[in-house]
């Protein structure tokens, strides 16, 4: 079995399959048809609307024993611990551990284990889990989805992207945001420029309706994020950024005409290096014409509502 320093686990609902593989790829340059992923990346769970935790694998073994054995060496440095049996779903092939079975199994390793148990308020969380023949064991981080708090916003469009399909689309865009520089240069509400700010991803916002700038900026101020929410078409964008988000217009009040959806795209190609389109209709022509390069794609699903999110380079 690979066991690469980091393991994910993954919650997703059906619709939202082909956009967390798309997401995963973005994240770590593969993806995975399993509710699990191993990875040499270290990703922060709460940047994904996807993942359900990180184990950072400290140990691997073929029985419960061993990994008892190695837990008892683990020193008592003065903080406390709680474990957590991870198989609370099934993983892959490996069906759910039962309830009573899994307490068995954190109890069996933390008695052993020379550190103070704390089950309210741990210093440090420990998680065990097992994949088919193996039992691995680490420290371990949740995702405790704080990004839901950013669903209800002071100022909405019904036909904005939903918030977690925008943190999925920011996390695509920029995938590891040390020292890159992004925009959104159609950013409506503002929906994936608060996901984009509030992981520290260094997106500013541009658009053509003042009235959707003061209501991005009013998002942003809300949830205390800060950042640059600009007035005016892309066609007028300033300099030069290592990736995009365009979200296309496309409802009754602002929807663009193909002229305008082609001039959109060209005027983005001398504005960023990477391209991440939102679309309800097929604009390869115009993706091409605009010389964008298609490097990756998947529909995201409502019920019967689906939108292409497209990478570009």
């Amino acid at each position: 079995m690979q066991t690469d320093r980091f393991l994910y686990t993954y919650v997703r609902q059906t619709d939202d399959h082909d956009l967390c593989r798309l997401e995963m790829r973005a994240l770590f340059g593969q993806d995975t048809t399993a509710n699990y992923l191993f990875s040499g990346r270290c990703i922060d769970p709460e940047r994904s609307p996807f993942m359900k935790e990180r184990l950072d694998v400290l140990a691997a073994a073929d029985s419960i024993e061993e990994i008892i054995r190695f837990a008892a060496t683990l020193p008592d440095d003065g903080t406390t611990f709680q474990i957590r049996c991870l198989n609370t779903m099934a993983l892959g092939e490996t069906e759910k551990i039962p309830h009573p079975e899994r307490r068995r199994i954190e109890r069996s390793i933390g008695l052993k284990m020379a550190a103070a148990a704390d089950l309210f308020s741990p210093d440090l969380l420990y998680g065990v889990v097992r994949i088919g023949d193996t039992f691995l064991f680490g420290s371990l981080t949740e995702n405790t989805a704080g990004w839901r708090n950013h669903i209800k916003k002071p100022e909405m469009y019904s036909t904005a992207l939903s918030t977690h399909v925008a943190r999925a689309v920011a996390n695509i865009a920029v995938p590891h945001p040390e020292g890159v520089r992004a925009i959104d240069p159609c950013c409506g509400i503002g929906n994936v420029l608060v996901e984009a700010r509030s992981m520290d991803i260094d997106m500013t916002g541009r658009d053509i309706n003042p009235l959707a700038v003061l209501g991005s900026r009013k998002n942003l101020e809300h949830f205390g994020l800060t950042g640059t929410v600009d007035v005016g078409p892309i066609e007028e964008a300033a300099g030069h950024y290592d990736a995009a988000v365009i979200d296309m217009p496309y409802n009754l009040y602002t929807h663009a005409t193909r002229e305008q959806q082609a001039s959109i795209l060209k005027a983005a190609r001398p504005l960023t290096d990477k391209l991440v389109l939102v679309t309800i209709e097929n604009m390869d022509d115009l993706l091409a014409d605009a010389g964008f390069t298609i490097t990756d794609r998947c529909i995201a699903r409502k019920a019967h509502f689906e939108r292409e999110v497209v990478v570009c380079e």
